[in-house]
C-alpha cells in the first residue's frame, strides 16, 4: 500500500509539473513585430531594390491610398523632382512627374497629384534616416500622392508630416539618388525616377 501511495504522489507531482509547464507556454506573449508580405513595399531604383515597411497602424488612410496607387502602377516612372543632399528625396507626383506619361512636365513636377487629398495622420514616428513621409502644402490635410524619403534624421518634421513607412533594406540605393541644386531648393535636372513599385 505504501508503494502504491508513493507512486500516486509521484504521478500527481508529474501531472502538476506538466500543468505548470503547459500553462506557462500558453501565457507566452505573442510577438506583435511580425512583418507580413502585405506590410512590405518594393521600390525599384536604378541601382537596386528598396524594401519599405508600412505603418498601417499609425497612418492607415495614407498607406491604403499609396498601396492603391501602387496597384494601379501610378508610381512607375515618377521622378525624384526635389532632392536635397543630407535632407530628403521627394517624389510621387503622379500627375506631372511621370516621365513615361504624355503629361510629364518637369517644370510642374511637385505641383500635381492623384486628385485625392487625405486628412493628416500625424503620429509619434520620428523622422529618422530612411523614414518615408507625405509631402503637403501649408494645409495639413493636403497630402495626396507625393512623399519623401529622409536621407538623415529630421526631427523638425516630427508631428508636422504624416510618416507612413521605413526603409528596412536598400537604404544605400536611396543614398545614391541624384541630388538637386541646393541653390534651387533641390530642383533636379534629368532626375532619377522610380523604375517600379510593387507589393509582394
Amino acid at each position: 500500500m505504501k508503494f502504491v501511495k508513493i507512486i500516486s504522489i509521484l504521478l500527481l507531482i508529474i501531472a502538476g509539473l506538466y500543468f505548470v509547464i503547459d500553462k506557462s507556454t500558453l501565457e507566452e506573449p505573442v510577438s506583435t513585430n511580425i512583418i507580413t508580405k502585405e506590410d512590405i513595399i518594393n521600390l525599384q531604383l536604378k541601382d537596386g531594390i528598396v524594401k519599405i515597411k508600412t505603418f498601417d497602424d499609425k497612418a492607415p488612410k495614407h498607406v491604403e491610398h499609396i498601396k492603391k496607387l501602387i496597384s494601379e502602377g501610378r508610381y512607375d516612372g515618377v521622378v525624384f523632382h526635389r532632392v536635397i543632399d543630407g535632407f530628403m528625396a521627394q517624389t510621387g507626383d503622379v500627375q506631372f512627374g511621370n516621365s513615361d506619361s504624355e503629361n510629364y512636365d518637369l517644370r510642374r513636377a511637385g505641383t500635381g497629384g492623384s486628385g485625392q487629398n487625405i486628412d493628416q495622420e500625424f503620429n509619434d514616428t520620428p523622422h529618422s534616416k530612411g523614414t518615408l513621409s507625405m509631402a503637403r502644402s501649408s494645409d495639413p490635410n493636403s497630402a495626396d500622392s507625393q512623399f519623401f524619403i529622409c536621407f538623415d534624421d529630421a526631427p523638425h518634421l516630427d508631428g508636422q508630416y504624416t510618416a507612413w513607412g521605413q526603409v528596412i533594406e536598400g537604404m544605400e540605393f536611396v543614398d545614391m539618388i541624384k541630388k538637386g541644386d541646393p541653390m534651387k531648393n533641390g530642383s533636379v535636372d534629368e532626375p532619377d525616377k522610380i523604375m517600379k513599385m510593387w507589393i509582394d
